[in-house]
């Protein structure tokens, strides 16, 4: 695996001293994905309008499949696509960076997909790509997932530049392995665009986020999946944005809607000089 790569953008400038608005989307998408983009749209319009400049999608934001397989069947190629022209789109009408929490892009396997957070730049232009390291699997009780069916892993750990500082990308169960968090060095802003399960949302789903957020003294902007869909499956929602001293700055428990909350750089700071404990590890990756 390798360990970690670094994408910088085109001439992004960090303003290390800005505060600025960030937002989490919430949906409950469904099978289609013209309908999914629809609803996406609206909230990002909600987003922007609010002064947003940063909004995450959350992981399948353009399909929730009947069956998983389904994400197969509308899977893109790099560049092209009526999923990424959307991205591309909406971030360059609202000037706004925009993180598509997950696309089902091409794999190596023609009954697979690898399952991609994007990012584009508030010209449209994508600067980012993470493709989900650890697959979610799950056998308790009614509920079975087994993911590694219908995607194929990446293997690279992705941080981007961006001007509201260095940006770590992740995709819901990558939140369970912290060493992942780590690999990415000291990032102002951790996402962590999800669908978890109810069942190990209610169990886990806060108390990961928040530990995510206190260990790295880092933001952690968490957009979710939060309700019913037509497959069957309930998902947790709580869609929230940390701080990088744990506490939670805005969420949302269920349905379609947008969180928001502000990005202090200079009390980030102020933390990781109070308590440097990101200075003080001892024990390294082996």
């Amino acid at each position: 695996m390798a360990i970690t790569s670094r994408l910088k953008t085109t001439k992004a400038k960090l303003s290390s001293q800005d505060i600025v608005k960030v937002a989490a989307i919430q949906m409950a998408s469904g099978p289609y994905v013209t309908a999914n983009l629809s609803e996406a749209e609206r909230l990002i319009e909600i987003a922007a309008n609010q002064g947003a400049k940063l909004v995450v999608l959350p992981e399948y934001f353009a399909i929730m499949g009947l069956k998983e397989i389904d994400k197969v069947a509308v899977r893109e190629e790099a560049g092209k696509g009526p999923i990424q022209n959307f991205l591309s789109k909406m971030a360059k009408k609202h000037s706004i960076w925009l993180i598509g929490g997950s696309v089902p892009m091409v794999s190596n396997f023609p009954n697979k997909v690898r399952n991609s957070c994007l990012v584009y730049n508030d010209k449209g232009i994508q600067v980012a790509r993470y493709d989900k390291i650890h697959l979610f699997g799950l056998d308790l009780g009614n509920e079975h997932y087994h993911e590694e069916n219908t995607i194929e892993s990446g293997d690279k750990v992705i941080v981007v530049d961006t001007p509201f500082g260095k940006i770590g990308l992740s995709i819901c169960y990558d939140l369970r392995f912290p060493e992942l968090y780590r690999a990415m060095g000291e990032v102002n802003i951790i996402v962590i665009p999800s669908a978890f399960t109810d069942t190990t949302g209610k169990a886990h789903w806060e108390s990961l986020i928040r530990a995510r957020a206190i260990e790295n003294l880092s933001y952690v902007i968490a957009p979710a999946q939060g309700g019913y869909h037509l497959s069957g499956r309930e998902t947790h929602g709580n869609s929230m944005i940390v701080d990088p001293w744990g506490v939670v700055l805005d969420r949302l428990p269920r349905g379609s809607g947008v969180v928001i909350a502000t990005i202090n750089p200079k009390y980030q700071a102020s933390l990781r000089a109070s308590l440097p404990a990101l200075k003080h590890r001892t024990i390294k990756a082996i």
